[in-house]
C-alpha cells in the first residue's frame, strides 16, 4: 500500500485534531442495558457493554460530563425523549455530538451528510451550528424514529437547514454524486448499517472537498473488533474497514475511544 502522508490539511483543520487529544479520555462503551442516569440523564452509544472506560457510574466521568457539556434545551429535550424509546441506547453519545458540532462549526461547514439519523439528536446538534443557508442531507430508511426527532427541529428554527431522504443511504449518495455534488460536501457523520461501512466511506470520500472530515461511529464496537467472529459480518466489516483507514493514504486518522470509538478521516 502506499505510504502514509504527513499531515496536510488546512490550519483550521490541524488546529482542531491538536485539540482532540483530550477527547480520548472521555471514552464510553455503552451497553444493550441503559447507563446509569446521571445529572445529565441516560448517556448513550452502541450495544452492548455499558462499562465506561474509566469504570461505571465513574465519579471522573461525571466531573466530565458536569464541566464540558453545553447541551442546548431543544437537544435535551429530544435525549429525554430519545431515552424512553425502547431502542434509545443507538442514540449516538450526547458528548460524542458535541464534538460532532464543534468540528462543523470549526471547519466553517455549509454541506453536511448523516448517514443514520434515529430520532435526530445528532442531525439537530449539526444544524444548530450550521450558517442559514447551511443543510444537512440526513439518510435514513425508517421515518417512525425520526417522527420524534422532527418537531424538536422545527421548535428549535432548523427545520429548513435540514433534508430528510427516506431511503436506502447508498441510493442517495449515488444521486449526490450523480447530481454533480462531488467534493462540496465538508462534513459526513456514518452511522448506519456496519455491513455497508466500507461503500459508505467511499461514497462520502467523493463527496467530501480536501480538508473536510468523515466520522465514522461505532468503529470499536463493544470490543467485538479484538476478536472478531467469522459469522459476524457486522464486526468484520468494521474491523477490516479500520485496518483500511490505517494505511489509506487519502485521509489522516484519529481513532477515539468517545462513546462506541469514532474514528475522523480528513480527507488530503
Amino acid at each position: 500500500s502506499p505510504a502514509m502522508p504527513l499531515f496536510s490539511v488546512p490550519k483550521e483543520v490541524a488546529v482542531g485534531t491538536a485539540m482532540l487529544g483530550v477527547a480520548f479520555a472521555t471514552g464510553l462503551l455503552a451497553g444493550k442495558r441503559r447507563a446509569p442516569r446521571t445529572r445529565w440523564g441516560p448517556l448513550f452509544g452502541m450495544p452492548k457493554s455499558s462499562r465506561s472506560i474509566m469504570g461505571k457510574s465513574s465519579p471522573l466521568w461525571q466531573y466530565i460530563l458536569d464541566h464540558s457539556l453545553r447541551e442546548h434545551p431543544i437537544l435535551k429535550k429530544l435525549r429525554l425523549l430519545t431515552a424512553d424509546h425502547p431502542w434509545g441506547n443507538m442514540m449516538v453519545s450526547c458528548d460524542q455530538a458535541q464534538l460532532m458540532a464543534n468540528l462543523v462549526k470549526l471547519i466553517k461547514a455549509k454541506k453536511v451528510i448523516e448517514i443514520g439519523v434515529f430520532t435526530g439528536y445528532n442531525t439537530l446538534n449539526m444544524a444548530l451550528v450550521l450558517p442559514d443557508n447551511g443543510r444537512v442531507i440526513a439518510c435514513d430508511i425508517n421515518e417512525e424514529y425520526v417522527k420524534i426527532g422532527k418537531p424538536l427541529w422545527k421548535e428549535a428554527g432548523v427545520e429548513h437547514k435540514i433534508d430528510l431522504r427516506i431511503k436506502p443511504a447508498i441510493q442517495t449518495l449515488d444521486e449526490l454524486l450523480a447530481g454533480g455534488e462531488a467534493e462540496t460536501f465538508d462534513f459526513a457523520f456514518i452511522d448506519a448499517d456496519k455491513e455497508s461501512c466500507n461503500e459508505y466511506y467511499e461514497k462520502c470520500l467523493r463527496l467530501i472537498k480536501k480538508g473536510g472530515i468523515i466520522a465514522i461511529d461505532n468503529v470499536l464496537w463493544s470490543g467485538r473488533v479484538l476478536k472478531p467472529r467469522k459469522d459476524d459480518l457486522a464486526t468484520r466489516s468494521i474491523h477490516h474497514l479500520n485496518e483500511k483507514l490505517l494505511r489509506d493514504a487519502r485521509v489522516n486518522i484519529s481513532m477515539l475511544p468517545m462513546g462506541d470509538g469514532v474514528t475522523l478521516a480528513f480527507k488530503l
